[in-house]
């Protein structure tokens, strides 16, 4: 922990509307909070899980937080919210999804919050944008790095750079 809080890596997606403006709304809401301090380059890619919904932006960040994790949560619900998204069906379209990838070195089990995302080694579409921003980073359950999970990562060739690949 430093003075400014926790080092995080968050995981950003965005299918339904301006997904670019939806991305930058969720960034711009983020501080206090959350202090940014690199972001990933913007990605497009194909659903995952539900195929029949448009393709997603994705993107990550890494940054710090005071928040204790459950806080942090709660901020990142909020805004979804405020950016527009509504529940709908597990992994179904969305405005906006703002996921926790990692909390320092913290393992959280509890209900409604996992820490590390419990998926994030199957998810290419979470791993290409995180090794923009932390190749390096370790997982504290699995001692693997980001690089190599995603060496290892099914659907890489379904992840391609939007186009601008920033959010300009």
């Amino acid at each position: 922990m430093t003075d400014k809080g926790v080092e995080i890596l968050l995981a950003l997606g965005s299918n339904q509307g301006d997904r670019r403006a939806n991305l930058r709304a969720a960034i711009e809401a983020l501080p206090p909070a959350i202090a940014v301090a690199a972001q990933s380059r913007v990605y497009e890619t194909a659903p995952m899980y539900v195929a029949d919904q448009p393709a997603f932006l994705n993107m990550a960040l890494r940054g710090t937080s005071a928040l204790t994790p459950e806080n942090l949560l709660a901020r990142l619900k909020a805004i979804e919210a405020a950016v527009g998204r509504v529940e709908t069906f597990r992994n179904g379209p969305r405005a906006i999804d703002l996921d926790i990838l990692y909390y320092g070195d913290r393992i959280v089990d509890a209900p409604g919050l996992e820490i590390p995302h419990p998926r994030i080694a199957e998810r290419a579409f979470v791993l290409i944008p995180a090794a923009d921003v932390a190749p390096e980073r370790r997982d504290p359950r699995t001692g693997r790095t980001v690089a190599e999970m995603l060496a290892a990562a099914p659907g890489r060739e379904t992840v391609r750079p939007a186009s601008p690949p920033t959010l300009g």
